[in-house]
């Protein structure tokens, strides 16, 4: 079977909805996150370094536009590309002054760019932010995407990772997000070391409940001096197995509402500094394999979602 018969293909999506491929052209900016400053917490989550997650960036000292300009130039030169996707990628990038995100969102705006992606935490939602993000799709006729990193509905593992946040704060961002009429895309990590496959199947249960539209998967890899790394070194936690990371993915798959999108399977890394990653496996193969035993299991996106809308009730006629 092909990919896009399995589940919701990412790119698929935009080439419906835009009529044509669309790129991502990342921002870094010179920001950081609420659990690193001590506003929730210190140190960040234990897994991430301190580039965060835009290890293939530019420099955060070169500003908005030209970040943009050059990215372009260069994604137009080598694919011919006409529409793209401005994306906050770093940190948490609403985790500013109000003044400050209003800026660098204006500086995002220019010709040929038909979404603004802005990657954030839960807890760094607020309806002003929105209010003006709304005002800014009105008046330039542009989608907004608000990609939320959860990583586990687990509560306990929430902790366990320093996230700073709980369940409550995503269903709360959620519910705010949604007034506004955005899309939201969940960031999840479906190898941490202290969730099961069921927290994998309640991960894909609470965001078709709450009717998220996109998901972005990412398997869990160790960057030297961070605590996480310090852990795997001493051997104090234990990592699931590649097989164990396709079950996942596929059971995950299985129970998630057959319309969200799916815009990754699996993440990539850099080499340098990581202690594991992808099981040294190129995350390609990774995605081929969870094709391949998708199409030989005859499993799909949504064969398992009938938890929604009253199932206990299913049993009458009316």
């Amino acid at each position: 079977m092909l990919e896009k018969d399995l589940y919701r293909v990412y790119s698929e999506h935009l080439k419906q909805k835009y009529g044509e491929k669309v790129y991502k052209l990342p921002i870094n900016l010179p920001i950081t996150c609420p659990n690193r400053d001590g506003c929730v917490g210190i140190g960040g989550c234990i897994f991430c370094g301190e580039e965060g997650a835009g290890f293939e960036n530019l420099s955060n000292k070169i500003s908005v536009k030209e970040q943009l300009e050059r990215n372009m130039r260069y994604i137009k030169k080598k694919y011919k590309a006409k529409k793209f996707i401005a994306y906050f990628q770093n940190f948490s990038n609403t985790y500013m002054q109000f003044d400050v995100f209003k800026s660098v969102i204006n500086d995002s705006i220019m010709d040929d760019i038909v979404e603004i992606s802005i990657s954030t935490r839960p807890d760094c939602i607020s309806d002003i932010y929105l209010e003006f993000l709304f005002s800014i799709k009105e008046k330039h006729g542009i989608e907004i995407t608000i990609e939320l990193g959860l990583q586990s509905v687990n509560y306990h593992t929430l902790k366990k990772i320093n996230r700073g946040h709980t369940l409550a704060e995503f269903i709360d961002s959620t519910i705010r997000i949604k007034k506004y009429g955005f899309n939201i895309c969940t960031h999840l990590i479906l190898n941490l070391p202290w969730d099961n496959m069921d927290d994998v199947i309640e991960n894909a249960k609470i965001l078709s409940a709450l009717s998220i539209d996109y998901v972005k998967l990412h398997s869990l890899y160790v960057v030297e001096g961070t605590i996480l790394g310090k852990m795997y070194s001493e051997k104090e936690i234990k990592l699931i197995s590649k097989d164990e990371y396709i079950d996942r993915v596929i059971s995950f798959l299985s129970y998630l509402k057959n319309d969200i999108v799916v815009q990754r399977l699996i993440g990539r890394a850099p080499k340098e500094k990581t202690l594991f990653v992808n099981w040294n496996t190129s995350w390609w193969k990774i995605k081929d394999y969870i094709i391949e035993r998708m199409t030989k299991e005859n499993t799909y996106q949504g064969i398992k979602c009938d938890y929604l809308n009253g199932k206990a009730l299913k049993k009458f006629s009316y």
